[in-house]
C-alpha cells in the first residue's frame, strides 16, 4: 500500500489506536478459536451417527452427492447429535470467518498490502493445496461402503469422474484467503473504508448489543435473498473450490464487520475482560439458547405441515439470521469473561489448532469406517470418533510443527 494510504488510515478519527493486536496476546480470542477447532471436528464426528444422515448412494457419481458431508453413515444413531450438528451448522463457520477477520486490519498495517497477501498465499494458499491433493484419502471409507467397490483403481477411476475435486472442510481455507485479498483491496483502493468500518463499530464494547443488531441486519440483507433464490443448503464449485452458495455474502459480512471491530485495541475493545459484553454473559448465553430452540421449532413446524399459508422462507431466514449472530456473541460474551488466564494444554491447542482443522477430517472418516461392524450405540460411537479425531490430529500437528518450515505455515 502507498504510504499517502497508509497516513489516511493511521489518521482515522478514531479514540483508539488502530492496532487491535500490537504486543498483546488476547486468550479470549486464542482460546475461542481453538474451541471452534474442536467444535468443527466433534461435528465432523457425529455426523455419522445424527439420525437424518442420508442413505448411502449406490456410487458416489450418483446424486445427490451427499457423502461430500456425510463420508460414513452409521446405522447407530442418536438424536442429540442431530441438535448439536443443527447448532453448530447455524453458526460455527460465520464465527470463524469473524475471528479471522480481527486480526487483517493490523496485519496490512504493520505489512503493507503485498507482504500480507504473501503471507496469506502461504499461510492458507500452500495448505490448501495440500489438503486438497490428499482429500481423496479422506474420502476412500466412504467408497469402500458402496457394494461395488473396486479398490484404489476403481476409486481413482471414479474421483476422476466427479467432475470436480472434493477438498472438504479446506473450502473455509480458500474462502477466508479470497476475502482476504478483497480486504487487502479496499485497504489499498478504497483507504477510507476500512478506517469507516473501525469508526462504525467503535462503540461494540460500550453497546455490544448495537453491533449484534448491525451484524443481524446487514446478514438478513446477504443471506435471506441467496437462501430464497439458491436454497438454504445448495453449494457451488469448480474443481476444488467448493463453497456454499446462500452463505457466502453471509460470511463475508462476518469477516469485514470483523475488520472494523479489530481496529480497536483488544484490551479496550469487545473482548474487554471487563467489557459489557463479558459482563453480560448470561443474557447472551440465554439468547443463544432462545433463538436457536425458536429457529428449529419453527423448522419442525414448517416440514410438519403446520401453516402452509406462512411465508416459512423469510421467516425461517430471519430466525436463522438472529440464532447465527446470538450463538456468535454468545460464545464471544462466555470465552471474554472466564478466558482470562493462559494454561499450558489450551496454549498448545490453540498453538495446533490450525493444523488440527485442516488434517482431522481422515481421521474421524477413517475412525468412522473403523466402527461400523462395532456393536456400540451412537452416543458412544460419535464420543469415541471425536476424541480419537482430536487427539490425533493434535498430536500429528505437534509432532509436524517440530518441522521448521512447516511450523512457519500451520
Amino acid at each position: 500500500m502507498t504510504s499517502v494510504a497508509s497516513d489516511k488510515l493511521a489518521s482515522a478519527p478514531s479514540p483508539r489506536s488502530t492496532h487491535a493486536l500490537h504486543g498483546t496476546y488476547n486468550v479470549a480470542i486464542g482460546y475461542l478459536r481453538a474451541f471452534i477447532t474442536l467444535l468443527v471436528v466433534a461435528h465432523h464426528s457425529a455426523l455419522a451417527y445424527q439420525p437424518y444422515a442420508p442413505e448411502r448412494n449406490a456410487t458416489l457419481l450418483a446424486q445427490p452427492r451427499w457423502w461430500l458431508a456425510f463420508p460414513v453413515v452409521d446405522p447407530h444413531k442418536w438424536m442429540g447429535w442431530s441438535v448439536f450438528t443443527g447448532f453448530n451448522d447455524v453458526f460455527f463457520m460465520s464465527l470463524m470467518f469473524f475471528l479471522s477477520g480481527l486480526f487483517v486490519l493490523h496485519s496490512m498495517e504493520r505489512k503493507g498490502t503485498g507482504q500480507f497477501l504473501r503471507d496469506r498465499l502461504l499461510r492458507l494458499g500452500l495448505p490448501f493445496i495440500v489438503v486438497a491433493a490428499m482429500t481423496p484419502l479422506a474420502y476412500y471409507p466412504t467408497y469402500l461402503t458402496t457394494p461395488a467397490h473396486a479398490g484404489i483403481a476403481g476409486y481413482w477411476h471414479l474421483w476422476r469422474a466427479l467432475g470436480s475435486w472434493p477438498a472438504g472442510p479446506a473450502w473455509f481455507i480458500w474462502v477466508l484467503l479470497a476475502f482476504d485479498v478483497i480486504a487487502a483491496g479496499l485497504f489499498a483502493f478504497a483507504p477510507k473504508l476500512l478506517p469507516w468500518l473501525v469508526r462504525v463499530t467503535d462503540g461494540a464494547a460500550a453497546r455490544p448489543i448495537l453491533l449484534y443488531l448491525g451484524v443481524v441486519a446487514v446478514s438478513a440483507i446477504t443471506y435471506i435473498p441467496m437462501a430464497i433464490h439458491f436454497g438454504a443448503d445448495s453449494w457451488s464449485d469448480f474443481g476444488p473450490f467448493f463453497f456454499q452458495t446462500s452463505r457466502i455474502l453471509h460470511y463475508l459480512t462476518y469477516f469485514l464487520i470483523a475488520v472494523g471491530v479489530g481496529g480497536v485495541a483488544m484490551s479496550s475493545g469487545l473482548f474487554a475482560r471487563n467489557g459489557k459484553l463479558a459482563r453480560r454473559w448470561p443474557l447472551w448465553t440465554n439468547a443463544m439458547v432462545l433463538m436457536y430452540f425458536a429457529l428449529a421449532a419453527a423448522f419442525i413446524t414448517m416440514i410438519s405441515g403446520v401453516g402452509k399459508s406462512l411465508p416459512w422462507g423469510p421467516l425461517l431466514g430471519i430466525l436463522w439470521v438472529l440464532s447465527c449472530a446470538a450463538s456468535c456473541f454468545g460464545f464471544m460474551s462466555l470465552f471474554s469473561r472466564f478466558a482470562t488466564k493462559r494454561r499450558a494444554v489450551f496454549d498448545s491447542l490453540t498453538d495446533n489448532a490450525y493444523g488440527i482443522y485442516l488434517i482431522h477430517y481422515a481421521f474421524a472418516s477413517w475412525l468412522q469406517y473403523a466402527l461400523l461392524p462395532a456393536a456400540l450405540s451412537g452416543f458412544v460411537k460419535g464420543t469415541v470418533v471425536t476424541l480419537g479425531a482430536i487427539l490425533l490430529s493434535w498430536g500429528t500437528t505437534a509432532a509436524l510443527r517440530r518441522i521448521p518450515a512447516v511450523a512457519r505455515v500451520i
